[in-house]
Order: C-alpha cells, then sequence, then structure tokens
C-alpha cells in the first residue's frame, strides 16, 4: 500500500554524520514512520519512530546522537545522524505503519525501503 524510497546511505569517518531521507511516494493511511538497521549476522532493530504527532523515540545506542524528523507536506522523514561509529555500519530501511500508534518491533510494520547502506570506518 505504501512505496517508500531512502537515500542519503554512504561511507563516513567515525565521529563524521550522514543524514538519510525517506520518501513515501504512496503516503495514504501512514500514521507512523521508523527507520530500522541491520547488520550481518545481526537481527533487525530499530533505530527511532515518529508519529503524526511529531512525538519521536529512539534506541538507547542512539540517543544523543541521532533526531528524526518529520516533514508532513513534503511526505518525507529525514534521520540526521551525528557521532557516527563504526557500530553503526548496517543497512538502514526506512519502515511505515498505517495506525497512529507507533512500534518499535520489526512485525508491526508492513511497509519497508529497500535499504541504504550506512559503512562508518574508524
Amino acid at each position: 500500500q505504501v512505496q517508500l524510497e531512502e537515500s542519503g546511505g554512504g561511507s563516513v569517518q567515525a565521529g563524521g554524520s550522514l543524514a538519510l531521507s525517506c520518501i513515501a511516494v504512496t503516503y495514504r493511511g501512514v500514521g507512523c514512520m521508523a527507520w530500522f538497521r541491520q547488520a550481518p549476522g545481526k537481527e533487525r532493530e530499530v533505530v527511532a519512530t515518529i508519529g503524526v504527532d511529531a512525538k519521536s523515540t529512539y534506541a538507547d545506542f542512539v540517543k544523543g546522537r541521532f533526531t528524526l524528523s518529520r516533514e508532513i507536506a513534503k511526505k518525507t522523514t529525514l534521520l540526521q545522524m551525528n557521532s557516527l561509529k563504526p557500530e553503526d555500519t548496517a543497512l538502514y530501511y526506512c519502515a511505515a505503519r498505517n495506525p497512529l500508534v507507533c512500534s518499535s518491533t520489526e512485525s508491526g510494520y508492513d511497509n519497508w525501503g529497500q535499504g541504504t547502506q550506512v559503512t562508518v570506518s574508524s
């Protein structure tokens, strides 16, 4: 129902910054949007979520470093990532959920982008 397109991934040295954007090509029915990431051999984990009320939640490992914002008119979410660490290296996915209440679990979302790679070198 919702098509998502991510961009902004790339390679950066530790301590640097990257900004990931996600555009909902089909936005109808979207209540909550989120970012997840998955490193090789690891489970997909939530990074941040944001609802239509612009309230954001963050995983403990990114608090104070990442900021998630939403621009309703542009149908876009922006994940600003600062003070990046090598441990942040992963494939990052944008996700969308129809209900207004956000979820922090992978199973709570049924709309996913194709992913964008983030690589942080030491």
